[in-house]
């Protein structure tokens, strides 16, 4: 076992102060401490990295994806010197892509499982679709954007600055990954990428799917941000949320100065 101790985040849910206005207003909320974890057990997640394109190229995309410019600076950078700093350590590192398009270049791919014969989806009628279109045309991403945003889809996949290398595996599905984590004996993976209260929440391979099967699913949150609203998107109030819901449901949550200065003591000891 290979352990280091890095310098991290948790949110004590208790105890509710029952003497108070607000009860809630009683608990510990965010703390921090210096917490052993076993690097041969962790693996770090790079989720939905994608190369999106410019405004000029895609203005319709990015009007309906206001998170864009905030992930674009993180992939620019707080991606490259963690990713340089994992594989210089040699930790196991396993990227998810957004969909198949392109991937077959890239060695490390684990293809989806196939839908169970019997997979069952909500029927359609005509008020279902009625409902589904009123959907589109006014909630997201409106139609005079989808032309933008189904002209950016097919480049979707990797960005250049998060490229995986070869011995990277690139997953589709959950089953085939927590097959292959189980296999490398990983039980804990550290989540980076996008948007973290959507994709790395809920598509597969999310935290949801792998929390299910049991792993403990933390984040780094200078590697992240969310989806945010009209009303939240000034103080990034969803990505707040989203790392308390990681903090309590899954694992922890961690800073990329911490996780370098960590592997760097390990390598120097």
């Amino acid at each position: 076992m290979k352990e280091v101790k890095i310098k991290t985040s948790y949110y004590q849910q208790f105890d509710a102060d029952l003497q108070l206005d607000v009860p809630g207003e009683g608990y510990g909320g965010w703390k921090t401490a210096v917490l052993p974890f076993d690097l041969d057990s962790t693996g770090f997640v790079f989720m939905h990295a994608w190369n999106f394109g410019t405004p000029q190229q895609y203005p319709g995309w990015h009007r309906a994806c206001e998170f864009f410019p905030r992930a674009d600076k993180i992939i620019k950078k707080a991606f490259p010197p963690l990713l340089k700093a994992l594989r210089g350590a040699g930790m196991k590192i396993y990227h998810v892509a957004a969909d198949g398009a392109g991937l077959d270049k890239y060695p490390g791919v684990m293809h989806t499982v196939p839908l169970p014969a019997g997979f069952v989806t909500a029927p359609r009628n005509e008020n279902y679709t009625a409902l589904q279109e009123f959907r589109r045309c006014n909630v997201f991403v409106g139609r005079h954007n989808e032309p933008d945003v189904e002209r950016g889809y097919p480049y979707k996949n990797f960005h250049p600055k998060t490229v995986p290398i070869y011995g990277e595996p690139v997953f589709l599905d959950d089953a085939a990954m927590a097959a292959t984590l189980a296999a490398d004996g990983v039980n804990h993976l550290v989540y980076s990428g996008f948007a973290i209260n959507w994709c790395l929440f809920m598509s597969p391979c999310g935290m949801v799917d792998m929390g299910r099967r049991g792993f403990i699913c933390s984040a780094v949150r200078d590697a992240v941000t969310a989806v945010e609203n009209k009303e939240s998107a000034r103080t990034e109030a969803h990505k707040e949320e989203a790392l308390w819901r990681t903090a309590l449901s899954w694992g922890f949550v961690f800073d990329v100065a911490e996780i370098i200065k960590a592997l760097k003591e390990e390598i120097d000891s």
